[in-house]
């Protein structure tokens, strides 16, 4: 077996929030690399998806080994500003249920942590709060 397709697992995360905010209530939801411009006062989502550590499961070279392919996904959530947290909570309640602990094509995910409140907002004019949970997935050499 070849090494992961990284676009694989990404496309697997991302789908995944991309169907769960198309259900009401519809949310856009942005992807790394993708330009937005939001509507004042607005809830969106910004997900991240980064690949990080790697591990040696088997000792080997470049064939009949398997390795670790971890990784973290961070989803921004933005909400009006000015109205409390009610409803940016809802969307992070929304997103940790969509990957917490599951197992979806092979990807494991782990407990989310968050939705966290981030004190400096980017883009300014909006409540935000993060979501971050890890991501493992394997691969046969």
């Amino acid at each position: 077996m070849a090494a992961v397709n990284l676009n694989t697992i990404r496309a697997t995360i991302e789908s995944r929030l991309a169907a769960e905010l198309t259900q009401a209530p519809v949310l856009p939801v942005v992807f790394h690399n993708q330009p937005y411009m939001p509507t004042p006062g607005s809830s969106w989502v910004q997900c991240l998806v980064s690949f990080g550590n790697n591990n040696f499961l088997t000792m080997g070279g470049s064939t009949g080994s398997s390795n670790s392919v971890i990784g973290v996904i961070v989803v921004n959530i933005f909400t009006a500003v000015g109205v409390g947290s009610g409803a940016n909570y809802t969307i992070g309640k929304r997103i940790r249920d969509l990957y917490n602990r599951v197992i979806v094509s092979g990807v494991h995910f782990d407990p989310p942590t968050g939705p966290e409140v981030v004190a400096a907002p980017a883009p300014e004019g909006y409540f935000q709060t993060q979501v971050r949970m890890t991501f493992e997935t394997f691969e046969d050499l």
